[in-house]
């Protein structure tokens, strides 16, 4: 095999065509959209034939094996032609599985995932050892395979990641939850998702561990239909464990092997019910890895959350604004609604994928005193929420979202920005939204 042909020229797309370089392939990458500067100036730099703007399919065809960007859906028009033609298709992470034999930490689920693994690479680092971030966040694990040397990789991985993983092994798996989010891309069904979920267990060991969360049903559901040899480590808040993590009065548990660590609650960096499910799976994590009790409480303490997810903007007024762009589906709303201990301003909306609000309802009375819509199409938010939330008003821009809110908050309020739904009406991604509505902020 000598010719690779790469679909989609984002951080993916690119580094899995930086490896394949250097593993001696004729590559080829191309992309129907445009690709980004600092992408294009990665291709020149390494000498890789690439296209924009459109696929030349005879080129494409030519190759032996396909890398596809988790963006791409396998109803794209290029993916047909090419599963007409019998190619092989593979994710950047099952190509890049293929060089790297250092051990490897992998996180999915449908919320807290991006949480959870920058919280035990946290971990890792402050242990001294040599660890790699990647998959769905920061640099892609194909370009750190191709040009650092990492002991340890801890990975972020999406469904669409998941899809075309075929013999890569994951040496700790975690499944933070699963809930229904994108599923237009599994027609439309809660089970067909949960399952490209579980495939992150694919290939696993007796040797290896699988953490999830017990409290989820969702998980529990499907569990039982999946062969899984690893080491089972649930972690709960709802009762106690033999193995994994459970709370006890003011602290959590964690239990592996015959080693047992306790962490107080209220030492945590991350407050609120789904960050201690977070802190709980990276706490087991830490474990398996063994490191030392106290630098897993140490990591746990001085963690600083990711940007967009929960994120303290500022205080004006005495209203707390806060940023949480990342929550694009309801789940995610639901957790920022509950861990909110203030009257809530509420900024949501966007391109909606088919939510159901229902589950929020009772939140939304309590905790929400007014809702801004801030999107392009408003009328499903308006009817879900219409009895239920007193004020509700619209915005077409975060400085239009902000100055409402504005007006309405009171001292001792907060401003949530929790959009519930996916940013591309109006906002090129949720790192934009959240960019936008902190700079909003800012000029208050």
């Amino acid at each position: 095999m000598n010719k690779i042909a790469i679909l989609g020229g984002g951080e993916s797309g690119t580094g899995a065509a930086v490896l394949a370089k250097t593993k001696g392939f004729e590559v080829f990458l191309s992309d129907n959209g445009k690709i980004p500067d600092n992408q294009k100036a990665r291709l020149a730099e390494w000498k890789i034939d690439y296209e924009e703007g459109g696929h030349s399919v005879e080129k494409i065809l030519e190759a032996d094996e396909i890398i596809k960007s988790p963006g791409i859906p396998d109803t794209a028009g290029i993916i047909r032609k090419v599963k007409e033609a019998g190619i092989n298709i593979i994710s950047e992470i099952e190509f890049a599985g293929r060089y790297d034999r250092a051990k490897k930490i992998c996180i999915t689920g449908s919320n807290g995932k991006t949480t959870t693994t920058s919280l035990i690479y946290h971990l890792l680092q402050l242990a001294g050892l040599n660890v790699g971030l990647g998959g769905n966040i920061g640099k892609s694990y194909a370009y750190q395979v191709a040009t650092c040397d990492f002991d340890i990789y801890v990975l972020e991985i999406s469904s669409f990641q998941l899809d075309n993983m075929y013999d890569f092994k994951a040496d700790i798996a975690i499944l933070t939850n699963i809930t229904p989010d994108h599923l237009d891309r599994y027609d439309h069904k809660i089970e067909n998702y949960a399952r490209a979920k579980f495939r992150i267990t694919r290939n696993m060991n007796e040797d290896d561990c699988f953490i999830f969360c017990s409290d989820d049903e969702i998980t529990i559901k499907h569990l039982n239909d999946i062969v899984i040899k690893a080491k089972m480590l649930p972690f709960t808040q709802k009762g106690q464990v033999g193995q994994g993590a459970y709370v006890e009065n003011d602290k959590f548990i964690v239990k592996y092997g015959s080693e047992e660590c306790r962490i107080f609650l209220d030492e945590l960096a991350l407050q609120g019910k789904h960050n201690l499910y977070n802190s709980m799976a990276a706490a087991i994590a830490g474990k398996a890895m063994e490191i030392d009790d106290e630098k897993i409480r140490e990591g746990l303490k001085t963690f600083k959350n990711i940007e967009h997810r929960l994120e303290k903007v500022a205080t004006v007024g005495g209203v707390l604004y806060i940023n949480d762009s990342k929550a694009t589906n309801v789940n995610s709303a639901w957790y920022a609604l509950e861990s909110m201990d203030r009257p809530v301003v509420w900024i949501a909306g966007g391109t909606d994928k088919g939510n159901d609000y229902s589950e929020l309802y009772d939140l939304a009375r309590q905790k929400v005193k007014a809702l801004i819509c801030l999107g392009k199409d408003n009328r499903k938010l308006h009817e879900s929420f219409s009895g239920i939330i007193p004020v509700i008003e619209d915005a077409s821009s975060a400085e239009e979202a902000v100055s409402k809110a504005y007006g309405i908050a009171a001292s001792g309020d907060t401003v949530l920005l929790s959009p519930c739904c996916a940013s591309f009406d109006l906002f090129k991604n949720y790192e934009e939204r959240g960019r936008l509505f902190k700079e909003a902020v800012r000029n208050l």
